[in-house]
């Protein structure tokens, strides 16, 4: 079977469509910090009202346990969609309620109105399928169609991304068709060299990825958090960093599996370490052989990759011909400590193929530190969802739309 997409609905004119997006953006005193995720959502969202559909906008925003809750409201949202828009964009004050029943009555072709929260209803999360179900037929009510593009849940059995694909016509928006197209081409036949760059803070998150890719890629380049597992599983002594002792002899076995399907690891060589977990704490670069000979002992931190092994991951990266990155390579929020992400960042501008940056923290480190979403070749919008894709797992949203 093959995804669904827009043009399997036929003409959408006049008709109401529920537009599942993931526009679940941070916010900082109500205003809007990474606007990301809803600038990704436009191209569906034109084509929709350039199709004359009378678009009913649903969306999750935090995680407000299944009561309204105004930190949590989508009105920020709809305020700066009606922005990149420009054009008006109406919201309801609920979900299912009168006045979401209102705003979309109200709807002419082409108009936009968005619904509040939809996990301020417990139904959309719940872990009971009736549950779910009862849900989605109150919002299936709202429209005739559902056009699916929150690619940041589609690994999730939510009622607006399952059950309400399975009652109303449905299909995959363009930011889905987009993100499967793409990742898809991360798993089959990419274009070598292949190269990973995996980093953040557990190595219990990526195992899976490793496992799933391992016998498809070149190379894994390993940073942030996570290294310091894979350091101590070669022996290295991390001090107080970061570190999964648990998962010491996963790694070790992984580490022997590559070796024996010629699969290069490249570990950090060296690493930025601090005396505290702080932008403005004393820190030293030290070998990753020697990170507990320095001024801070065995009470220092590794709180990015060092320079030397940004320059190895660079030149790793700039050589290949296919790179996905998900995880930064250090705390890039603290500027004493964002320079092996950005060396990681600048490295995928200049990737003559195919560079995917893997969404989550990754996405937000890339804006946050300056560079274009257009400089790269695809940043993902789900981290979750993106590395579970790569993991070989059966994503539900994307199964309900007829994938694979």
């Amino acid at each position: 079977m093959a995804l669904r997409t827009l043009d399997s609905l036929g003409s959408l004119a006049g008709k109401r469509v529920i537009v599942r997006c993931d526009l679940n953006v941070p916010l900082k005193d109500g205003i809007i910090t990474d606007d990301g995720r809803v600038r990704a959502s436009l191209p569906t969202l034109n084509a929709l009202i350039n199709a004359g559909a009378r678009l009913v906008v649903a969306s999750h925003l935090g995680r407000p346990d299944g009561a309204p809750d105004p930190k949590y409201s989508l009105a920020p949202v709809a305020q700066r969609l009606s922005e990149l828009l420009g054009s008006p964009v109406a919201f309801a004050l609920d979900t299912v309620g009168e006045s979401a029943t209102d705003a979309v009555a109200a709807l002419e072709d082409g108009e936009v109105a968005v619904i509040e929260n939809l996990r301020f209803s417990p139904g959309e999360t719940s872990k009971d399928a009736d549950e779910r179900r009862a849900f989605a037929q109150q919002l299936a009510q709202l429209g005739d169609a559902l056009v699916s593009d929150g690619f940041g849940v589609v690994h999730r059995k939510q009622a607006s991304v399952y059950e309400l694909a399975e009652i109303l016509p449905s299909a995959a928006g363009l930011l889905i068709e987009k993100e499967v197209e793409v990742l898809d081409r991360l798993t089959e036949n990419p274009e070598r060299p292949y190269t990973i760059v995996l980093g953040g803070s557990k190595v219990s998150d990526k195992l899976g990825v490793i496992k799933h890719l391992l016998p498809r890629v070149n190379r894994i380049l390993v940073g942030g958090g996570m290294m310091f597992t894979f350091l101590a599983a070669q022996g290295y002594k991390v001090g107080a960093s970061l570190l999964e002792s648990d998962q010491i002899d996963t790694v070790k076995a992984y580490l022997e599996t590559a070796q024996q399907s010629g699969v290069e690891i490249v570990l950090p060589v060296d690493a930025v370490v601090a005396a505290s977990f702080s932008a403005t704490a004393d820190h030293v670069v030290a070998d990753a052989d020697a990170l507990e000979d320095t001024p801070f002992g065995a009470s220092g931190l590794g709180l990015d990759i060092g320079p030397r092994t940004a320059d190895i991951f660079a030149d790793a990266i700039r050589s290949s011909r296919t790179v996905f990155w998900n995880g930064p390579m250090g705390v890039f929020e603290m500027p004493a400590f964002e320079a092996g992400t950005r060396a990681v960042a600048k490295a995928l501008t200049e990737v003559d193929g195919l560079s995917v940056v893997g969404g989550g923290d990754s996405a937000a480190a890339v804006r946050q530190l300056g560079f274009a979403d257009s400089d790269f070749g695809h940043i993902s919008t789900g981290g979750g969802a993106s590395l579970e894709f790569l993991e070989g797992k059966k994503l539900p949203g994307l199964e309900v739309l007829g994938w694979p």
